[in-house]
């Protein structure tokens, strides 16, 4: 059975894209740490993340650290963190969030955010994307 991800990207689910390209999308998770907390993961499921093939988690990085700078534009933080949990969903997805303390590396303090909530932070975080000349977040629908 697909991933909850393959469903989002297929338009089974609805799902807040802020990014999409061949190998790769991302979307707002709807338990966000705090707002902006984005998962970025490969369109291809693959369980866990060090099977990822070294050119894709290249990808995967490089894409995560465009984002990273977009959501320090759009939601203030001192940094970004990033975590590869993996125990949720047997699909590898990064975890991107605004933090400014240790403390909000806590993924048990997460709720479950409203459609509207994670609408108006992908729209702000598409926005950075796009100022920052990322084509990827460009004619992307709130849900898909």
């Amino acid at each position: 059975m697909a991933s909850i991800f393959s469903q989002i990207l297929a338009g089974n689910l609805p799902g807040h894209f802020v990014w999409k390209d061949d190998t790769a999308f991302a979307i707002m998770t709807i338990r966000p740490l705090r707002p902006g907390h984005v998962l970025l993961m490969p369109r291809q499921e693959i369980d866990q993340w060090d099977d990822v093939p070294a050119p894709l988690m290249t990808h995967l990085m490089n894409v995560s650290k465009q984002i990273a700078q977009a959501i320090k534009q759009a939601f203030p933080c001192a940094r970004v963190g990033l975590a590869i949990c993996g125990l949720e969903v047997p699909h590898t997805h990064i975890h991107l969030f605004p933090i400014d303390t240790i403390e909000d590396f806590d993924f048990g303090k997460g709720d479950v955010a409203s459609s509207a909530d994670l609408a108006d932070a992908a729209e702000h975080l598409r926005a950075a994307l796009i100022a920052n000349g990322c084509g990827a977040a460009s004619n992307l629908d709130a849900v898909a």
